[in-house]
């Protein structure tokens, strides 16, 4: 079922969500992006159509919703603890692109399957619902989702397009029709992106004897010199899960403070580094090799689902050096025909 609204009914729709739920979509910062004069758009509060980017992919991704980079875990004090307390706990609606909702699967994964479950994440998680935005019709051209499997989706409440001066709703979740009786019916339903003019090649990495060679391939060699080993990234990338804990004493005569989780990258010096002063990869190229392995490859070999990267080119948008992960990955492919001809 469909709806077509004008923007100030829509901003009434919003109204009546936001009494029930915490409501976060892209949403523009003026003048605080990388340059002089830029901006960014990253996740927020929001509370009018108006407010939402629909026009350009986010600078960030939807992660920050449900994973902040910063986050009080527990709070300490004369050798006691006691978990921090949810202040809003109100359900959360995430207005998203396929390729962000996908994501959170990653992020389930990780955190949910992985052995354990995170209460932190998930107390969130399971607050989440999405709406889903059209994408443009081939995506952005840094955008290789159709690769990946990730252009289309079914986990969304309800669909959205602008279109001029209307928004077009597809509802999928029927408790929340209620919000939209009175409106306009008519026949819609959100398009997806079919193809991308950017396109991946994923290796069929099958053998360990693979695997080993691929870990020596000169091609690795060639970010010693150009990465930065900034992390920029992987603090962008839809699906980057990492973090680190660190203690904040509140001064310095008293043993009482707070624990705190913050977003750690593999690319960042000391993220691997071990006691004694041991690190699993050192340069640059060691470690653009581990992440371009984790995204299309060892996930999916370990969750046997599917592959953790889902094509949204964040990471080649922010690389300052303009490195390119789909690049590096129709390389690595090429790399791995080689490798298997060389066995035959």
């Amino acid at each position: 079922m469909g709806y077509k609204l004008k923007f100030e009914n829509f901003d009434k729709i919003l109204k009546e969500l936001s009494k029930e739920n915490k409501i976060y979509a892209p949403k523009r910062f003026p003048k605080q992006g990388r340059y002089s004069d830029t901006d960014v758009i990253r996740y927020d509060k929001i509370k009018e159509l108006k407010e939402i980017v629909f026009d350009e992919k986010s600078t960030y991704a939807a992660k920050e919703v449900y994973q902040p980079i910063t986050e009080t875990i527990l709070y300490f004090t004369d050798g006691d603890y006691k978990e921090k307390k949810v202040v809003d706990d109100r359900p959360i609606i995430i207005f998203a692109r396929a390729c962000d909702i996908h994501a959170i699967q990653r992020f389930d994964d990780i955190y949910l399957k992985n052995g354990f479950e995170d209460f932190y994440y998930k107390r969130l998680r399971d607050k989440v619902k999405f709406v889903l935005i059209e994408c443009p019709k081939d995506g952005w051209d840094t955008c290789f989702c159709a690769s990946m499997g990730t252009n289309k989706t079914d986990d969304y409440i309800f669909g959205v397009k602008v279109a001029g001066e209307d928004v077009c709703i597809e509802l999928k979740d029927e408790q929340f029709a209620k919000y939209f009786e009175g409106e306009e019916k008519i026949d819609f339903n959100v398009t997806f992106v079919e193809q991308n003019p950017r396109k991946v090649r994923i290796p069929d990495i099958q053998s360990t004897e693979i695997k080993n060679k691929i870990k020596t391939l000169d091609m690795w060699k060639e970010y010693d010199k150009r990465c930065l080993m900034c992390g920029s990234c992987t603090v962008a990338c839809s699906t980057c899960t990492c973090f680190t804990t660190y203690d904040v004493n509140y001064t310095s005569d008293t043993d009482a403070g707070e624990r705190r989780r913050i977003a750690a990258s593999c690319h960042v010096d000391g993220y691997s580094d071990m006691a004694g002063g041991h690190s699993f990869r050192k340069t640059a190229g060691e470690r653009m090799r581990f992440k371009v392995m984790h995204k299309i490859h060892d996930h999916k070999s370990r969750f046997k689902n599917h592959n953790m990267c889902v094509g949204c080119g964040r990471c080649d948008d922010r690389c300052p050096v303009f490195i390119s992960f789909s690049t590096t990955v129709n390389r690595l492919a090429d790399e791995v025909e080689k490798l298997k001809g060389e066995e035959e």
